[in-house]
């Protein structure tokens, strides 16, 4: 299956490189692009791409507001956030409004690629000791216990728990060996962990374990 990708970024140089990196790809199809924030939305009401490279500053609309948007409308969509600094409270809004990860614009072409397809195939491409950089520097962390955010009452203790190894960076597999359950289990808890939270995402979910204080800066 190809990859349906629509690049926004004000800089054309910006867009045309893109382009030309991806254009040796085989599953990869740059379909469109976009130089402001209004134009990307109506570029990807119009071409319905699978993947959008978003750049995060740009004129009429930003990144953060034009995620947001299209997020809103399209849960399969999925936002990659083009930034020059990997801390930046605008990459941090973005997340928050349903981008599925961020790279920084000096990516090599390789890891270019690889990030379209991983998240293109449902995954999110943010490390979450990223996440946890981003959260300090920005005050995301609010000190709160869980049990004082209502907001997790919906979850069983079970969810509870693996919402908290997420937030803790653990992947499925290593959640499984942990609470000694199936993968499969564990993908049915995450299912219904983002159902019942509204979450997108891992992204989403570590950034909401840090919000009510499900996890600390210094959990592990």
């Amino acid at each position: 299956m190809t990859i349906r990708v629509l690049v926004a970024d004000d800089q054309p140089l910006m867009r045309t490189a893109f382009e030309m990196t991806l254009s040796s790809e085989d599953d990869i199809e740059v379909v469109g692009e976009a130089a402001d924030g209004r134009e990307v939305i109506d570029q990807a009401r119009l071409l319905h791409p699978d993947v959008i490279l978003m750049d995060i500053r740009m004129p009429k609309l930003d990144g953060v507001e034009a995620t947001r948007i299209l997020a809103a409308e399209d849960d399969a969509l999925r936002i990659l956030i083009l930034t020059t600094f990997d801390i930046d409270e605008y990459v941090l809004e973005a997340l928050r409004a349903g981008a599925s990860g961020f790279l920084l614009k000096d990516v090599r072409a390789e890891e270019l690629a690889r990030a379209i397809r991983v998240v293109a195939d449902g995954d999110t491409l943010l490390a979450p000791s990223v996440t946890r950089r981003l959260l300090e520097t920005f005050g995301e962390f609010r000190g709160r216990g869980p049990e004082q955010s209502r907001e997790l009452d919906v979850l069983t203790p079970t969810e509870r728990t693996v919402l908290t190894l997420i937030g803790r960076g653990r992947s499925n597999s290593e959640i499984a060996a942990e609470l000694s359950i199936a993968d499969t289990t564990v993908r049915t808890h995450v299912r219904h962990i983002f159902e019942k939270l509204g979450l997108r995402d891992r992204v989403q979910a570590v950034v909401l374990a840090y919000r009510t204080g499900l996890v600390t800066p210094t959990a592990s």
